[in-house]
């Protein structure tokens, strides 16, 4: 910590005469379609983080920039976000800009494709969720709210246990990361849930497919990406407050927040809270002891200079879930919110460090992490818990950007990171004492043709060293158990020291070819790996209700992409379709070997085969009218292994569709909008060893939400019931199923958005 600490205090200080150099402004006017000012509109370039708002006349002006290629965001309530490339330095005055009435989103900008761009700029399929979305959607969790996108599901072990599945990968085969760094929680097991929640957030960005070339091993599925809320407007100090209710576990959740931009100085700080009782399936039942409490704290300081800015941010995540198992349903009968017994005392802590430097051609970066997580199972007594281990991690980013001209763009780039894990005092040890390090390589290059087509390819090296002292046997229970040594069930040994290697290179090409106005082209073809975990690699013994072993023999994954998608899009109608092949080699997974312990545990073991998934994704918008909008989507997912054998945790084949009416003449003041949903999951009849069939289910859902402006607010209520029809259902992913645990019945949403405050200029 103090040599993280260090790093950016140096950093700060390199860069203080950056703050005097030359600088320059940009200035425009924003109109609506008839030529009429647009006082209020919001002007934010997102790689600088600096912006302005219209004033009464439409004109708005952004000072102290630095010279360079950026992208421009022009957005008002009501109209189309206006998104454009700029060169300041160039170009100090901005033709008009005419904003016209929203029909359908044309795109957002994202950044989780190497750089600052539009959605369909990149070759690889990047989606995205609006905090305001998320908020719609009513889900208890985060990640059961980004399974509304096609291609997107959860493992799901009640409450908040939930781990997200893209295109049939999950756990260590896709990543997640916070503001573009990765998050190291110990997300090897569907038990381990991902210490994150939606406050603060202004959107998640889904890469759908291998991205190990920016982000290196276990992204050979997809990459989520957490992006913090933008600052606070120029000269002003902002708060909000938010409160949740949930009818069906008599959920609370509550963030407050205030941040402000003062100058060169930008901050901000909130705190959330949630507490949830256990929830009740559609026949009323109750699922033992699967409630959830947590808080967290977010903040940030940022200070921006001419040619250079630097943020700082600490995040806090603390989350209790309870685990509902054969053990804990005999001894949890009661409807209660507090943990008691078999739960999870989690909390992590990140702090990050972004730094940025704008020297025309160059922008550079230097990016700095540091992670605490602490993981405790708590079966019966808090002060002697089953499981007591402690996860450091230390991650840095070395990036360089070249750009040429208008149409090129060269990166370059050194990433890495520094793993130490430690098992405190605990009767169980899930994995061992060890060390690990990564570093890595990549260059990537872009370029824009005349004829609209966009090109990106790229290669990337990464070297991964693990080192594993002898030591007690990951998953020791410190009792005697009888058995010959070797056995399963035989914990008395030790574990002999690993060292490990891994030495793996990926690539990818990619193009966009924008055939004709409002219809795109994407064809991608990726290489991607990821190196077996050290739970893989050591695991012997008890974890959760089975008997694991790992195989120390395991080699990495590597996997082939070729993906092809076709993006139309017109004034009222809008169609995506996506189509994927995925060659997986060596794919590690948890096999059932038909032995038992002495205790009776089912034991599996990590083994390897080939695997192909391949599937396809389409969604549909269309509006007849300016206030009704009908949205349908569509997801078909299929793996197997070589041998035809099916993949486990493979999702349903699903069908989802939505109407929205938004009756605009009702408020001259604000907004209202009425939805109703459906959700169609088809029978899941292609299992893997030891699943079970699953049968298709109907779910249907409803909204109704209304904001109102007062005294230049916009507070806003909205009102979601899903499955309104209480429907009782078992999803194939539910890791629930065996016990014949229905997944969660009727569940009314209420959210409270009030504005606390705004003062300045």
């Amino acid at each position: 910590m103090r040599d993280f600490c260090l790093v950016v205090l140096f950093l700060t200080l390199l860069s203080w005469p950056l703050y005097a150099q030359e600088n320059y402004s940009v200035q425009g006017k924003v109109t609506d379609e008839n030529g009429h000012p647009l006082p209020g509109a919001n002007i934010f370039l997102p790689e600088i983080q600096k912006g302005s708002v219209t004033g009464l006349k439409g004109e708005f002006i952004i000072r102290d920039l630095p010279a360079g290629r950026f992208i421009l965001q022009i957005s008002f309530v009501g109209y189309e976000t206006h998104i454009a490339s700029i060169r300041v330095g160039q170009e100090r005055q901005m033709p008009e800009v005419r904003l016209h009435p929203a029909t359908i989103t044309a795109g957002e900008v994202v950044i989780s494709g190497g750089r600052h761009s539009t959605q369909h700029e990149n070759a690889i399929k990047i989606e995205l969720l609006k905090s305001s979305e998320l908020t719609r959607i009513g889900s208890p969790t985060l990640v059961e709210s980004l399974a509304e996108l096609p291609g997107v599901d959860l493992i799901s072990r009640g409450g908040s246990v939930t781990t997200p599945v893209i295109r049939g990968l999950s756990t260590s085969n896709i990543l997640m990361l916070n503001n573009g760094f990765r998050m190291e929680n110990y997300q090897f097991s569907g038990d381990h849930p991902y210490l994150v929640d939606g406050t603060g957030l202004e959107q998640v960005e889904v890469i759908k497919g291998p991205a190990s070339l920016l982000y290196g091993s276990d992204a050979i599925g997809g990459v989520i990406n957490l992006v913090g809320e933008k600052p606070a407007s120029p000269q002003s100090v902002t708060g909000d407050a938010n409160v949740r209710y949930f009818s069906n576990t008599a959920g609370l959740e509550g963030s407050l927040g205030v941040k402000g931009n003062q100058g060169p100085v930008t901050w901000g700080i909130r705190g959330g809270y949630r507490s949830h009782r256990d929830y009740k399936g559609g026949d009323g039942g109750m699922v033992p002891n699967s409630r959830f409490n947590g808080g967290s704290l977010k903040s940030y300081i940022g200070i921006r200079g001419t040619k250079n800015m630097h943020r700082l941010t600490y995040e806090y995540q603390q989350l209790k879930p309870g685990m509902t198992n054969e053990a804990s349903e005999t001894l949890v009968q009661t409807y209660e919110r507090r943990n008691e017994v078999w739960y999870q005392d989690l909390d992590n802590h990140l702090l990050m460090s972004r730094n940025k430097f704008f020297l025309d051609p160059f922008k550079l970066q230097a990016n700095f992490s540091f992670q605490h997580n602490h993981r405790r199972l708590i079966v019966e007594e808090q002060d002697h818990p089953n499981v007591n281990m402690q996860l450091g991690t230390f991650s840095y980013e070395l990036r360089g950007n070249l750009i040429t001209s208008d149409v090129s763009e060269f990166t370059l780039a050194l990433q890495g990171l520094a793993q130490a894990n430690q098992n405190n005092d605990a009767e169980n040890r899930v994995l061992p004492d060890y060390r690990l390090n990564d570093i890595a390589i990549f260059g990537l290059v872009q370029h824009d043709f005349e004829n609209d087509v966009h090109l990106q390819v790229g290669f990337r090296f990464d070297n991964r060293f693990l080192d594993a002292p002898g030591q007690e046997k990951a998953g020791h229970s410190h009792e005697e158990v009888p058995g010959q040594p070797g056995e399963p069930g035989q914990t008395d040994d030790l574990m002999p020291a690993l060292h490990k290697y891994y030495g793996n290179v990926s690539g990818s090409l990619g193009v966009t070819w924008q055939l004709a106005e409002g219809i795109l082209l994407r064809g991608n073809l990726a290489s991607a790996y990821r190196a077996p975990n050290v739970a893989e690699l050591t695991q012997d013994g008890e974890h959760g209700i089975r008997y694991e072993q790992g195989n120390r023999d395991l080699k990495s994954q590597r996997n082939y992409e070729l993906d092809a998608s076709i993006h139309i899009h017109k004034e009222r109608f809008m169609l995506d379709l996506a189509a994927y092949y995925n060659r997986i080699d060596q794919y590690i997974y948890l096999d059932y070997t038909s032995d038992t312990t002495e205790e009776g545990l089912p034991v599996y073991r990590y083994v390897q085969n080939d695997a192909t998934i391949y599937g396809m994704e389409g969604i549909a918008e269309f509006l007849p009218v300016n206030w009704l909008s009908m949205k349908a989507a569509y997801n078909y997912t299929r793996g197997k292994q070589s041998s035809s054998v099916n993949l486990p945790f493979i999702p349903h084949n699903r069908l989802r569709s939505e109407i929205r009416w938004m009756p605009g003449c009702i408020l001259k003041k604000g907004k209202l909008y009425l939805t109703f949903g459906s959700e169609l999951a088809f029978k899941q009849d292609h299992t893997a060893s030891l699943e079970t069939v699953s049968d298709s289910y109907h779910l249907l859902h409803a909204g109704i939400g209304i904001s109102v402006t007062v005294s230049g607010h916009l507070p806003s209520l909205d009102l979601q019931v899903r499955n309104l029809l209480n429907k009782s259902y078992i999803d194939h992913l539910s890791t629930l199923k065996p016990l014949r645990y229905f997944n969660m019945g009727r569940n009314i949403v209420i959210n409270l958005s009030i504005p606390l405050l705004t003062s300045g200029t």
